[in-house]
């Protein structure tokens, strides 16, 4: 019985050096990163430090401009949606689900990213037409889990017509403050591939459960451009995340943990999965858990409109366009 439970302790102290190995190389990753944002703003060091821990963010959240009272927003495309309920959601729960695209918009974006060529994991040399996924794969010798269009999609009217839709500002500026702004604008599909490493993932910001650390506070507008389901790679949230955090996952310079332990913190029950028709849109608030889980057989694409507070960094929005 000694031997099985020094065995025991024996196999955690290796598990617990491996897991300490592979958080400081996760780290030392960064750093470069970290270091380039710095020189570019230094008001993101305070951020990066303060922005992960409650009372921080809630100390920044007293300066937050009060929005004008709910009127109507202008002409929207999203007729029948009330500004008022949506942000009465994300304040609840951190996430509004019910946005839907006109089938004009949503196909016209679909369409162009289809003949439109993407780049692979956020790297401009590996550029592919997303129609040649498993050709692109094996020209490059390695697994293409993302395409994205980065500052290409401003060529869609479509999308900029999403992009500057007044209802998706007013929710942003009642949930927010007034001084919120269009940050980013993507589109990027991910794909399935048997050969994506946990680098992959990570990068992509699949498969695990994180929070965004990109602003003190943030907002960001997904839809769907084809219809998705659970072998699609559908999103996640879990509800109630934005308003309160474990402390360990408030002292750590990681935003990604595993889900065992961000379950443990908010209950089994606190995920959604959303899955949907094409054109489905919701919001949340990305300081909350969530993820994009991998798609196993049907690639995902999607789009993202995302709202902030400060002024953007480039290269924290992966290379997508800067809205000045």
């Amino acid at each position: 019985m000694k031997l099985a439970t020094k065995d025991n302790s024996d196999a955690t102290s290796l598990e617990a050096v491996a897991r300490s190995g592979s958080l400081l190389r996760r780290i030392a990753v960064r750093v470069p990163t970290y270091l380039k944002d710095l020189r570019e703003n230094p008001a993101w060091l305070p951020m990066f430090i303060l922005a992960r821990t409650m009372p921080g963010r809630r100390l920044h959240w007293l300066g937050a401009e009060r929005a004008r009272s709910f009127d109507s927003p202008g002409r929207t495309m999203f007729d029948g949606t009330d500004p008022e309920t949506v942000v009465e959601a994300l304040r609840s729960d951190g996430l509004f689900s019910g946005f839907l695209l006109p089938p004009a918009i949503h196909e016209e974006i679909a369409a162009f990213a289809q003949r439109t060529p993407c780049f692979g994991n956020f790297d401009r040399r590996l550029e592919f037409m997303p129609g040649e996924h498993t050709e692109a794969e094996r020209q490059f010798g390695r697994s293409l889990l993302s395409g994205h269009y980065f500052e290409r999609i401003l060529e869609c009217p479509a999308a900029l017509a999403v992009q500057k839709d007044p209802l998706l500002l007013d929710v942003a500026r009642h949930y927010l403050g007034g001084q919120a702004k269009l940050i980013t604008t993507r589109v990027w599909w991910s794909f399935p591939t048997g050969k994506a490493s946990d680098a992959d993932k990570n990068l992509a910001s699949l498969g695990k459960y994180h929070f965004d650390l990109d602003d003190w506070r943030m907002l960001k507008f997904f839809f769907y451009l084809v219809p998705v389901d659970a072998g699609t790679g559908p999103h996640v949230y879990v509800k109630g995340s934005q308003r309160r955090r474990a402390l360990r996952h408030q002292l750590t310079l990681l935003v990604g943990h595993p889900a065992e332990d961000v379950l443990n913190v908010y209950g089994p029950q606190s995920p959604v999965t959303l899955t949907g028709k094409a054109g489905l849109g919701f919001v949340e608030d990305p300081f909350g858990f969530h993820m994009g889980t991998v798609p196993a057989h049907t690639p995902r694409l999607m789009m993202e409109v995302g709202f902030g507070v400060s002024r953007p960094s480039r290269r924290r929005f992966h290379g997508e366009p800067v809205i000045r």
